[in-house]
């Protein structure tokens, strides 16, 4: 919901949770954006690797397997934070305001609690899966799923900025809440 009161009146708590979780989206957005330039030049080395020196560099696949799910769980939670995750507003727009109202948060649970699974799971499999070495790039497997367990806590942290500005009267997402 846009809130037409000025900036000033929000409380200092909701400015400074703001701040914080603006400055987390960014890290995300700037982390998966490097990534992907950075998938984009070694496949571009392996193209020219294979094609031109007839050597397949064959750490490629396991680099960019890495850099797949960074970008996916990281550029899944920015969505989060800007409400651009995949969502039907079909049914929310049709609904009266107080129903709509109840979808919003209904979708805002969800999400915490998804990411709430994500961050517990991938926790988990990034410690039991710690100590073994991936082929070929000699680094930690649960480097595989770290992205999964991070992505999962900023998607916790996120929906529950989403419930608190809400439920304080500040929400100021686009899918109009009236």
């Amino acid at each position: 919901m846009h809130d037409a009161r000025p900036i000033d009146s929000m409380p200092v708590a909701i400015r400074w949770m703001d701040t914080v979780l603006d400055a987390l989206a960014a890290i995300c957005r700037l982390v998966t954006g490097v990534a992907l330039v950075v998938l984009t030049v070694i496949f571009g080395w392996l193209v020219y690797g294979r094609y031109v020196l007839n050597a397949t560099p064959t750490w490629v696949e396991q680099v960019a397997l890495l850099l797949v799910m960074v970008i996916a769980f990281l550029g899944a939670a920015a969505g989060v934070h800007a409400s651009t995750h995949l969502s039907v507003t079909a049914l929310r727009g049709w609904a009266p305001p107080w129903l709509r109202l109840v979808f919003v948060i209904l979708t805002d649970l969800m999400l915490g609690t998804f990411g709430f699974l994500m961050l517990w799971f991938g926790a988990k499999l990034t410690i039991f899966k710690w100590s073994t070495m991936i082929p070929l790039i000699q680094l930690p497997e649960g480097l595989r799923s770290l992205p999964l367990t991070i992505g999962g806590g900023l998607i916790l942290l996120f929906s529950l900025g989403h419930l608190l500005r809400l439920a304080l009267g500040h929400d100021q997402r686009s899918d109009e809440i009236v």
